[in-house]
């Protein structure tokens, strides 16, 4: 590993390389239901606890309208998954309720915790993106967007680019499952991230956007999963466009050693910890610090995800078997979703925990001492990890209840392990080798209360 340091260092040394800021968003605001509500349509699972968010199922048919009818009749009917929410007839929500409604804004967390700066064409125009390892569309606010969705953000214009060039025929689009959607067409630009130019990178201009995207503070997204997830076509095919990393690969702009990016995030409690990304070479400093060598394991990149086996928890010590788990990085995630048997085992180690089927997520009290609070270890491949004491408090959620910053999975397959985790980690995501490594990065102290911008 020294060897690899060396060419690293050199390299980042000659390119002039730096660590990326991850600028705490001054405006985002936790909330343990609506980040977990924003899970529930990023990645579409059923809860297997209680609450009064579900995935409702919705029958659409496909054929010709008859001129007698406003509606399709003929071919084949398919069911598409929407989330809904419980309600009382008055509207308010209720666990128990009989009624169904829509999932608004209101309902999820759409703002990102960090955001870091890129910039994007000749000259260069700054832009804060959210950077996530769950996705792998770069797009931005842009000038083909209307007036008022522009609002109160950095917007991208391609006119003012010498560099940048239409893709005909190129379009893109994200959309969750309650119905939100953005979407556009593309370009290619040089795009700039802690000093490392990529050439003819694919650029995805937002020309319509969801209110909620819009209420967000961020400029767009910098997606680092694998371009396979891609959301680009070209006339309506499929054509899966290379994320930011898989082009730095390809068109050599690294050495061999240098195919890959890291994330180091701290907690808002911690004011004189910055986090930061890195692009092309590992901070020693850190790796250094843990006092241990890089956990590595490979990734199974297959659905696009950071993805790799994690086949073991435990809590204060007692092992939770879990034979074949996976798990996958995402730092597009806040909080960390593991099964059923884990958080059930986690929270019972903690004294007053309880499951609100009202916010649809475990609870504890807010009087709870640090020293109280359960040594909880997940693994990465062999190596199992701590989550540090005072993530495991994620947000309040009421005046005398921590909202938990593990909470279940649902039926989703594998385990997100999201910035809860991160966040006690030093994460090394080398896209060249297919493989994901980590550090334990833990704070001497550990702190409680609530952040300042709660």
């Amino acid at each position: 590993m020294e060897a690899i340091f060396n060419v690293q260092s050199k390299f980042a040394l000659e390119r002039g390389l730096s660590k990326i800021k991850a600028i705490r968003n001054e405006n985002y605001k936790r909330h343990g239901t609506k980040s977990y509500v924003y899970l529930l349509n990023r990645f579409g699972f059923e809860p297997t606890k209680p609450g009064p968010y579900f995935q409702g199922a919705s029958f659409h048919q496909r054929g010709l309208a008859h001129p007698d009818f406003h509606e399709a009749r003929g071919g084949r009917v398919h069911k598409k998954k929407h989330l809904k929410k419980k309600q009382t007839p008055e509207g308010a929500t209720d666990p128990n309720g009989t009624e169904t409604g829509e999932v608004g804004a209101e309902d999820q967390q759409n703002d990102s915790e960090y955001l870091c700066e890129v910039t994007i064409g000749t000259p260069g125009q700054k832009l804060l993106l959210d950077f996530d390892t769950g996705s792998s569309d770069l797009w931005v606010f842009s000038t083909e967007l209307s007036k008022s969705l522009q609002s109160n953000h950095t917007v991208f214009n391609p006119k003012n680019s010498s560099t940048f060039k239409a893709l005909t025929g190129q379009k893109w689009q994200i959309s969750y499952g309650d119905g939100s959607s953005a979407s556009g067409d593309c370009g290619s630009d040089d795009v700039t991230v802690g000093g490392l130019t990529i050439k003819n990178q694919t650029v995805e201009l937002a020309s319509t956007l969801a209110q909620q995207f819009a209420q967000g503070t961020g400029d767009g997204l910098l997606g680092l999963a694998w371009p396979s997830i891609n959301t680009v076509t070209t006339n309506g095919k499929p054509t899966p466009a290379n994320t930011p990393v898989a082009n730095m690969i390809t068109q050599e702009d690294v050495p061999s050693e240098s195919e890959l990016f890291t994330a180091a995030f701290y907690s808002e409690r911690d004011a004189n910890a910055q986090s930061f990304y890195t692009f092309g070479y590992i901070d020693q400093d850190l790796v250094t610090a843990s006092g241990q060598q890089i956990a590595w394991t490979d990734v199974d990149n297959s659905q696009g995800f950071w993805m790799f086996p994690s086949t073991s928890s435990s809590v204060n010590g007692k092992a939770i078997s879990q034979s074949g788990n996976s798990a996958i990085a995402d730092t597009g995630t806040t909080l960390a979703l593991v099964s059923d048997d884990v958080c059930d085992a986690l929270y019972k180690a903690i004294p007053g925990a309880k499951y609100d089927d009202q916010q649809q997520g475990y609870v504890f009290p807010m009087s709870t001492d640090v020293s109280s609070l359960p040594e909880f270890k997940v693994s990465v491949g062999n190596t199992q990890f701590v989550i540090q004491p005072e993530d495991l408090a994620f947000a309040p959620a009421d005046n005398n209840n921590w909202y938990g910053g593990v909470q279940s999975r649902g039926d989703n397959p594998f385990d997100i392990l999201g910035d809860v985790f991160l966040k006690s980690v030093y994460a090394i995501f080398d896209q060249g080798n297919q493989r994901f490594g980590a550090v334990p990065k833990i704070q001497a102290t550990q702190n409680l209360n609530p952040p300042s911008n709660q």
